[in-house]
């Protein structure tokens, strides 16, 4: 995608949220026995959009609604796809949510999913329940619904993607937090990091906290409550540029909170942490493990690991959080080393989990008798 210089790009819609509009459209379809052409939905940042219907049919047994995949300005493997949900009355209370024709499986551990399941995260699964429900309770039926998400191009698809690796078979994931694509990778969104460090150091902040997403912001307000708001930047993927744009612009201490997933990357020296940037690396974060003194079982099982979250989740039930201490240290080395060895005073890096539970926290200062950094 070429970008035109001053517009603002524009966002899509992520599979969760497709997969969420075609199940509202489909039950909608069912009740009232008539074909639906677009549909509103509530997304989990608040807002509340409406999705054009690609087709949608019914019969007194089932509503099906296909819906195609926007990925807005910056589109994803995804970008295009025909997603097609079709439900169904069951006796029982509730939503039950299941994929079929190109909706991976989930075969390995260490995802949000359970083995065995569609590869529908928990976000869009949220999502749909509490959508049909509310389409349920507006027309008074007690009885339930069946939820079957396809993508009939998944399997395709998938071949695009980390699917494969993450042992998701057959197709791709039903994915979304926030329900719209925002185009992170983007030079709009580099100048608007750029932009609210400048605003920062307007307004006379000397210490900034960086995060890669809203949970790890919180995070980082809840560690430094005393900071203005306009300390805290959701740098996204951009961690390098984030750091040389602070270094440029006088600021001399920097508080870095991320997760595994991508901190595990800044510890080797990946400073744009886009899961399409680069692989996490099993065999440095066993080795960063065997620094940590784990045992030579846990090591191997570190090697074979799915994700990074579950490298994590293995060392955290443990209790050896020194693994967590000497990733955040080998961070702050590598954030160092992005600006120039002497480019901060102040240089702090924390893991935390899924849950926003601290894992790890590491700090480097600049010691004023000799300018060299250290350990805190």
């Amino acid at each position: 995608m070429e970008e035109v210089p001053g517009k603002p790009l524009r966002h899509g819609y992520t599979t969760g949220s497709c997969a969420t509009a075609g199940a509202k459209a489909a039950l909608v379809a069912l009740i009232e026995q008539a074909p639906q052409t677009h549909v509103h939905i509530r997304i989990p940042i608040g807002e509340t959009v409406e999705f054009a219907l690609h087709s949608c049919t019914f019969t007194e047994l089932w509503g099906e609604a296909a819906l195609i995949k926007d990925g807005g300005d910056d589109p994803d493997a995804t970008h295009g796809a025909e997603i097609i949900v079709r439900v169904s009355f069951r006796a029982e209370p509730g939503a039950g949510i299941d994929g079929g024709i190109g909706v991976g499986r989930v075969t390995k551990p260490g995802l949000p999913v359970e083995i065995g399941q569609a590869a529908i995260n928990p976000v869009p699964r949220k999502m749909i329940r509490e959508t049909v429900q509310e389409v349920l309770d507006h027309y008074e039926i007690v009885h339930g619904v069946d939820v079957l998400v396809s993508v009939p191009a998944g399997e395709e698809i998938a071949k695009k993607t980390l699917n494969g690796r993450l042992g998701i078979l057959g197709g791709i994931s039903i994915l979304g937090t926030r329900g719209t694509v925002v185009p992170f990778s983007s030079a709009a969104y580099k100048a608007s990091v750029a932009q609210a460090i400048r605003v920062a150091v307007k307004c006379g902040c000397k210490h900034l906290v960086l995060s890669t997403g809203g949970r790890t912001e919180i995070f980082g307000i809840n560690m430094y409550p005393e900071l203005p708001e306009e300390a805290f930047i959701e740098m996204g993927d951009f961690v390098g540029f984030s750091l040389i744009q602070a270094q440029r612009q006088g600021i001399r201490k920097v508080t870095l909170v991320g997760m595994m997933g991508k901190f595990s990357k800044v510890a080797q020296g990946v400073m744009m942490v886009h899961s399409k940037s680069a692989p996490v690396d099993f065999g440095f974060l066993a080795q960063v493990a065997i620094e940590s003194e784990a045992s030579d079982a846990l090591v191997e099982e570190i090697r074979g690991a799915n994700t990074a979250s579950q490298v994590g989740d293995l060392m955290a039930s443990t209790g050896n959080l020194r693994y967590f201490e000497r990733l955040c240290e080998r961070c702050n080395l590598a954030g160092l080393e992005e600006v120039a060895r002497d480019g901060f005073d102040f240089i702090e890096t924390a893991i935390i989990s899924m849950k926003a539970e601290l894992l790890g926290k590491s700090a480097m200062v600049k010691r004023s008798e000799n300018g060299e950094m250290a350990y805190e």
